[in-house]
Order: C-alpha cells, then sequence, then structure tokens
C-alpha cells in the first residue's frame, strides 16, 4: 500500500510539475507574440507617419509651384497687355497675341509637365514606407509556412 501511495504522490508530482511548466512555456509564448506583435505595429505606425510627412511635403511642394508659376502668369499677362496696347496696327496687334498665346501655352505645358514630376516623385516617397511594411508582413507569412 506504502508502494502505491508513493507511486500516486510521484505520478501526482510529475502531473503538476508538466502542467506548471507547460503553462509557463505557453505563456512566454504568449509574452514573445505580444512582443513582436507591439514591434510590428509601431513599425507599421512609423512607416505612416513617414508616407504622410512625404505626401505632406509634395503638397507643400506642389503648392510652392503653383503659386509661382501663377505669379509669374499674371507678371506676363500685364507685359502682354501693356505690349499689346502699344501696338501700331491691327496686324501686329493679331501677331503680339499670337506669339503671346502660343508662349503662355508652351509655358503652361511645360509647368504641367513638372507639377506631375512633382506629383510622380511625393507618390512614390509616400508609398515606399507602405510598400516596405508589406513586404515585410508578406516575408513574415512566408516564414511562418
Amino acid at each position: 500500500m506504502a508502494a502505491t501511495t508513493e507511486t500516486l504522490k510521484t505520478t501526482v508530482e510529475q502531473f503538476t510539475t508538466a502542467g506548471n511548466q507547460a503553462f509557463k512555456d505557453n505563456i512566454e509564448k504568449s509574452l514573445a507574440a505580444l512582443n513582436e506583435m507591439n514591434v510590428h505595429s509601431k513599425k507599421n505606425l512609423e512607416a505612416v507617419v513617414a508616407s504622410v510627412t512625404a505626401a505632406t511635403k509634395g503638397a507643400e511642394a506642389l503648392g510652392a509651384q503653383a503659386i509661382a508659376f501663377s505669379k509669374k502668369s499674371v507678371e506676363d499677362q500685364v507685359a502682354a497687355a501693356k505690349t499689346l496696347a502699344s501696338a501700331k496696327s491691327v496686324q501686329e496687334a493679331i501677331e503680339l497675341q499670337t506669339a503671346f498665346a502660343k508662349t503662355a501655352m508652351e509655358t503652361y505645358l511645360a509647368e504641367v509637365g513638372k507639377w506631375t514630376e512633382t506629383v510622380s516623385a511625393s507618390v512614390k516617397e509616400s508609398v515606399q514606407p507602405l510598400n516596405e511594411r508589406v513586404t515585410a508582413a508578406v516575408e513574415r507569412v512566408q516564414a511562418a509556412r
């Protein structure tokens, strides 16, 4: 009977020790997973902040370009109006107006090209941090397989 009691006591102790160890291991794994998720979330937030910062800088650059173009455009229109007012004949006025219209259109198209480059660069810079996070997430999923 003493042998059976000792065997039962040993079995209960082994079961308790194994249960405690399994519980401890699961808690440690859970904490490690939470820590890894927090790190991942922090990096995602940093990527969003970097993306918004890049987009803001792009918008500021585009706004500055638009204001500069508008100012120059008004100055050119005033100069063209003065030149047109000094025309000696209708033929000269038509030639001056045609030249101004051609120059204004070429200037506008060149400016639109600059704006397009600015927007393109801004979008590229804004999306880059987010793409890096998506790539990291895909790599994590593939590594987990």
